[in-house]
Parts: structure tokens; C-alpha cells; sequence
């Protein structure tokens, strides 16, 4: 008599990936409203502001930021709080799927709506303000290691705050505050140069910052750019510093504060 054997942590993270995305995409309102609404801000406030193409380049690389961690901190963060109010949680800490593969299956979803997001920016960004697209190998490099820490990252802060929310209706708040004030310190909107020290150091010591800032080096049109930022340099290194410590700091502050339900334990 043999012993079935059940699949493994990543053999269901991506079982469970792949129901999160038949989700997503059969649900035409928010999948168009998720990927659309960076890209609209981008093209209205771009129209207000971007007078010439390098700016146009800077301001690009600040909305693809800007936009997945929105995905990633904002929509992951509801999600989570979604489907602990809905009973899908408690639900699945009833089957043999450990925390870690949930995890898994929220993280593919917010990576393949990320890039759809981030395509449909840049598509935008050449059609209206005539932006260039990176054209080395190093520079895409950089771009893809930008977006994948800042994406791990920026979900693992926003599942450790989705616990402080009791409900979807609160989580919005609990959410897209701190994500809107962030968008200000960080350089979306505003040179951090410009900005005074106090709110700039402020700003530094969250991912949103390194992320865009780390765009900007790959969009830039030449390295001159750099001393348009606080350092006066890119700080690549710097960035992937800051990037991987929150990944670190994530996984603590989640195993430490997720929660199946809204019960008390």
C-alpha cells in the first residue's frame, strides 16, 4: 500500500498562483481599473508637467515606481484583508497549503499584473512624451532586479499592515495614506533634492524612494542625471541595501503580525 504524497511548498504557491490570476483577469472592472490607473495619472500629469524629453524620462521611470508599488503595497495589502473578512483564509489554513505557498500565489499575481502595468506605462510614456527605452543589457539588469525586490518588499509591508485592518472598508485607509505621502517624499511628484532635509530623510528611509529612484538610473538619458538627485549620485548599492533589508525586515514583521481571521487568538 503506497502513501500518497502531497505536493511540495512551491508545487502549490503556484497551483495557488495560477487561481489567483484566473481571478484577476475574470474580474474585467478591476483588472482594467488596476493596470489603467497609473498610466492615466501618468499621461495627465505628465501633460501638466513635462515640458521636454528628459523630463518626460524622470517622471516615466517615477510613475513605473510608483505604480507597481501601488500593486504590490496597496493591492496585495486589500487583497489579504479581502480574503480574511470573506472566510477564504480561515478556509485555507483548513488544507494541507502552508502560509508560505499563499504567499507564493499572492506574490505571482502582484508580478504579472506589475509587468502588464509597467508595459502599458511605457507604452504610453513613448506614444505621449516620446521616451526612450533603456538600450543596454546592464541597464535592463538593473531595471529587473529594481523590480523584483521592490516588489517583494513593498508586499510583504503591505501584508503586515493588512493586519491592522479590520475590513476592506478601513484598509483603504490604512493603505493608500501612508502610499499617497510616501509619493510626495519619494520623488514622484518632486525632486527629493528640492525637498528640505527633514522630509527628505524621511522620505530615504522607505522602499518607494530606492525604487524609483533606481528607475530613474535606467531611464536616464545619460549619467549626468544623477546630480539631479539628493546624493548627487544613483547609489545603486545603496539601493539594493535598503531593498533587501525591508525584504528581511517583511518576512519578520508578517510571520510576526499575520493573521488567519479577524478573531482574537
Amino acid at each position: 500500500m503506497t502513501t500518497a504524497v502531497l505536493p511540495g511548498t512551491l508545487s502549490l504557491g503556484l497551483a495557488r498562483g495560477a487561481t489567483e490570476l484566473r481571478e484577476f483577469f475574470r474580474q474585467k472592472e478591476n483588472l482594467i481599473f488596476t493596470v489603467s490607473l497609473p498610466a492615466i495619472l501618468m499621461l495627465l500629469l505628465g501633460t501638466v508637467y513635462v515640458r521636454e524629453v528628459a523630463q518626460g524620462q524622470m517622471f516615466a521611470a517615477s510613475m513605473i515606481g510608483a505604480g507597481i508599488i501601488s500593486t504590490s503595497f496597496v493591492g496585495l495589502g486589500m487583497s489579504v484583508v479581502a480574503d480574511r473578512e470573506d472566510g477564504t483564509l480561515k478556509r485555507l489554513r483548513g488544507t494541507p497549503m502552508p502560509f508560505t505557498s499563499y504567499f507564493i500565489g499572492k506574490i505571482i499575481l502582484v508580478f504579472v499584473s506589475s509587468l502588464v502595468e509597467a508595459v502599458l506605462l511605457m507604452i504610453v510614456a513613448i506614444v505621449r512624451f516620446d521616451v526612450q527605452l533603456p538600450s543596454t543589457a546592464e541597464k535592463w539588469f538593473t531595471f529587473g532586479w529594481v523590480f523584483v525586490l521592490g516588489i517583494i518588499s513593498c508586499s510583504l509591508i503591505g501584508v503586515a499592515l493588512s493586519s491592522i485592518a479590520k475590513s476592506t472598508r478601513n484598509a483603504a485607509g490604512v493603505l493608500n495614506l501612508p502610499y499617497i505621502v510616501l509619493q510626495f517624499l519619494s520623488g514622484v511628484f518632486i525632486s527629493t533634492a528640492a525637498l528640505p532635509e527633514s522630509l527628505r530623510v524621511t522620505g530615504s528611509l522607505f522602499p518607494l524612494k530606492w525604487v524609483c529612484q533606481g528607475f530613474r538610473s535606467v531611464f536616464a538619458l545619460n549619467d549626468g542625471y544623477a546630480v539631479m538627485e539628493a546624493a548627487g549620485s544613483w547609489e545603486l548599492g545603496k539601493i539594493a541595501l535598503v531593498l533587501g533589508a525591508w525584504t528581511i525586515g517583511g518576512l519578520v514583521l508578517v510571520s510576526r503580525t499575520f493573521k488567519w481571521s479577524n478573531a482574537a487568538s
